[in-house]
């Protein structure tokens, strides 16, 4: 902020220009002497007194300032710069509506004054009210059209607003007017990042930590975007710049914990989420990256203790329904309907339908709503009452439940995970229908069904799915007979690897258990099929890659969850080729046993 002066130098106090002159070239003790001689004279000269306090302000002094400034504005009522700086000096304190008033004050005094509407649009951000901040911005950004930090805090709100295009519009404004705006690159690369563009957002942020390399916010999402990207020494070379720019960051200490669960040091990790919950208790997304380290490394109490932050989880909370009726806790059930609320991926709703045969043997009338391509196959799930489209009106409960609560509502351990040899079985009808459509294996040749991959929007994707090509060396040994059990937009690959693509008759997962009821054996990658064959206790062979959902935990080929599963796990990031060979080498002993 500058520091003005009456343009009379007549009307200034004795001193009052030589304090001001000192104060600009910085001699800080010269200057606050000459100001204190001052106001010794005359305690209520308002200029000295707002140089003063402005001197203590700009020197971390917010607690010497703020009565200074208190004083400037009784002295001088109609100074819109002095009630600006007042209440950033209340602000410095966490004094925020007293600063928030000032700050008012001056906008009354000075509607065009752009510090305070930037200001005011900050507080509002710290509410969590992104309407009134984008609001606010827009009016600075008709102040001052050619201000590019007008048009970077206008970044910054939409992208608090869930905005990332737009935001990323206002950014490249900003870097119209000034190109070398580190605040701009950062917000440019992390709206990037949300859009699903991790490269770019990379390049981005590596610009902005070039332009501000204390700027902690940009080294952090420089590293989250890294670890997007496959590179996990990158991502925590970056993370740990961020702490050493400003260890206080909570948001850092958090994705510390979770880059260091997705390379297995998890003591570290675990250690590093906790580092965040002391700064900042409420932190969502670190009880959920220590949750998920506990669950990686075995512990699924303490893992899904921590796990129901995910509720709270500002990129997941909005997909949480919350019901009229009493959430369950964990009391007695008998004689009760109890709506369970499947959630997240295809495949964790198929998981955790383990849960429902144990909540009806303890006297519940067990209702499952869930995704509606689920429902031919989940609604004959063991202890289900009814099941319904998780996307239409519920019915009546008298509790309900979010699916992935359950097993730490049921204190489940690792030695106590039910039904683990299998809960679902396909239609007959639909089974002796896909019988029909299959062509006969040679005599002594297995059926084997193959999936390479995922939902291309799950957040992993890129990682968890295999290319098609690599299957080749599969595809290609002699005897066994392949089935494609791909859907979606991979699904055409079938015929390049010379099999049969089936996607079109695969229109719910009713159709794919009848499917694999037909075949031996199932290779697929981590997505839903792998849970529907493991669910259905048929031998499933996992291709997983070198950072595994928690759910693999860490190291063993076999799974806790599923009996029938093996796990075949990548050696190094990347190396689908390894995993591959892997199968290859064991297929033929399998058939022995």
């Amino acid at each position: 902020m500058p520091l003005d002066t009456p343009a009379d130098e007549a009307t200034l106090p004795p001193g009052l220009m030589q304090a001001l002159a000192d104060h600009e070239a910085g001699r800080i003790a010269e200057a606050e002497a000459g100001y204190r001689a001052i106001l010794t004279r005359d305690p209520d000269q308002g200029q000295a007194l707002y140089l003063y306090g402005m001197l203590a302000l700009q020197n971390a002094r917010a607690a010497e300032a703020v009565p200074l400034l208190e004083r400037a504005v009784r002295a001088r009522p109609d100074h819109a710069d002095g009630f600006f700086a007042l209440g950033n000096a209340r602000w410095q304190l966490r004094a925020k509506p007293a600063a928030i008033e000032a700050w008012q004050r001056a906008l009354v005094l000075d509607p065009r004054h752009l510090g305070a509407v930037l200001n005011l649009a900050k507080a509002r951000a710290d509410t969590g009210d992104y309407g009134a901040t984008v609001a606010l911005c827009h009016e600075a950004t008709r102040i001052a059209p050619h201000d590019a930090s007008a048009h970077a805090a206008l970044g910054a709100a939409l992208l608090g607003g869930g905005q990332p295009e737009a935001a990323l519009r206002a950014a490249d404004t900003a870097l119209a007017t000034a190109p070398d705006l580190a605040e701009a690159h950062f917000l440019r690369g992390t709206a990037l990042k949300q859009l699903g563009k991790p490269a770019a957002a990379a390049a981005a942020l590596g610009r902005a930590a070039a332009l501000a390399p204390r700027h902690a916010k940009a080294l952090l999402n420089l590293g989250n975007a890294e670890l997007t990207l496959g590179d996990p020494v990158a991502a925590e070379q970056h993370c740990r710049a961020a702490l050493a720019a400003d260890p206080r960051l909570a948001e850092a200490h958090a994705s510390l914990g979770c880059l260091l669960t997705n390379i297995a040091r998890l003591p570290e990790a675990i250690a590093a989420c906790h580092d965040a919950i002391a700064l900042k208790p409420n932190l969502a997304e670190a009880h959920w990256n220590l949750g998920i380290a506990h669950l990686l490394g075995g512990d699924l109490p303490a893992g899904f203790a921590e796990y129901e932050w995910r509720k709270r989880h500002p990129a997941h909370a909005q997909e949480f329904r919350r019901l009229p009726q009493p959430e369950w806790q964990g009391e007695d059930l008998a004689g009760r309907t109890l709506l369970v609320l499947a959630e997240q991926g295809l495949g964790d709703a198929v998981m955790f339908a383990r849960f429902l045969d144990p909540l009806a043997a303890r006297g519940a009338r067990v209702m499952l709503a869930c995704d509606p391509r689920l429902l031919p196959l989940l609604a004959a799930a063991p202890g289900v009452a009814r099941a319904v489209p998780r996307d239409r009106a519920l019915p009546d409960c008298d509790c309900w439940v979010d699916q992935m609560s359950l097993p730490h509502r049921l204190g489940t351990t690792l030695e106590t995970i039910p039904a683990a040899s299998g809960y679902l079985h396909a239609d007959p009808a639909r089974v002796a229908a896909w019988a029909a459509k299959l062509p006969k294996p040679r005599d002594g040749a297995r059926r084997i069904g193959l999936v390479w991959a995922g939902n291309p929007l799950h957040s992993n994707d890129a990682h968890r799915s295999c290319p098609a090509e690599a299957l080749r060396p599969l595809t290609g040994m002699a005897g066994d007979s392949f089935v494609s059990l791909q859907v979606g937009p991979n699904a055409a690959e079938a015929r390049g690897l010379g099999l049969t693509d089936h996607s079109e008759a695969l229109t719910d997962f009713g159709e794919t258990a009848a499917l694999l009821a037909g075949l031996d054996m199932v290779i697929t990658v981590d997505t839903a099929v792998a849970h529907v064959a493991g669910a259905m206790g048929k031998p499933v062979w996992l291709m997983l890659p070198h950072a595994p959902d928690w759910r693999w935990l860490l190291g063993r080929p076999d799974s806790p969850w599923y009996a029938s599963a093996r796990l075949f796990r990548q050696p190094k990031p990347g190396d689908w080729a390894g995993v591959v060979d892997a199968i290859v080498q064991s297929l033929p002993a399998s058939l022995a046993t």
